[in-house]
């Protein structure tokens, strides 16, 4: 089975490209939406982030999201640790859900995740990478728009992620989501590309 990755930084157009290939039938893993979602039925993931942060990110047996961003957020060996535990498991459920994608005779997938250049872990699964690319001030736009955050708030985040420069030097691919050049053509452009150059 064929996997793209799809990354970028916050604000790049990640979701809106998901949603468009989620359209044209290629299923999408948004790994964010799933770790939140293993937050809520992985009972024994949440309980060894307690055993490494503290009884007090959870509250009646559920994840406090935010309590658990505030410790790790300036804590860069604490974070290190949090992926340790929250990755591996992630991954296995990309396994599951890519194997039942096939048995459906999918040919085709994405796998979405802002941070999967900056981890190896992940890199093995995707055969090409797509990488989103928009203006910083853009970016900032959309961001401020969707989460009701003050601009310094979205600088803090990019400031900490990697830079495009960095990521379009790993891609294989690239949508160009500046709001001037439409991405479906984009998009179909890299499927045919694809389907004629790597699926066999």
């Amino acid at each position: 089975m064929f996997c793209f990755a799809c990354t970028g930084g916050i604000g790049s157009g990640k979701s809106y490209t998901v949603r468009i290939f989620s359209a044209l039938g290629i299923p999408a893993y948004v790994a964010d939406e799933k770790a939140k979602q293993l937050y809520d039925i992985d009972k024994s993931l949440i309980w060894r982030l307690c055993d490494l942060l503290g009884d007090d990110i959870v509250v009646d047996g559920v994840l406090q999201k935010r309590v658990m961003a505030t410790k790790i957020f300036s804590d860069k060996k604490l974070l290190k640790k949090v992926n340790a535990i929250v990755h591996p498991r992630l991954l296995e459920d990309f396994y599951q859900w890519r194997d039942e994608r096939e048995k459906e005779g999918k040919d085709m997938i994405i796998y979405e995740s802002a941070i999967f250049l900056e981890t190896p872990l992940f890199h093995h699964i995707a055969d090409k990478v797509i990488v989103l690319t928009a203006p910083e001030e853009v970016r900032i736009k959309r961001v401020i728009k969707r989460d009701k955050v003050e601009e310094y708030q979205v600088r803090q985040r990019i400031s900490k992620q990697w830079s495009d420069e960095k990521r379009l030097g790993m891609a294989d691919f690239i949508i160009f989501a500046d709001g001037k050049r439409a991405v479906l053509p984009q998009i179909l452009n890299i499927i045919e590309v694809a389907r004629r150059l790597y699926i066999k």
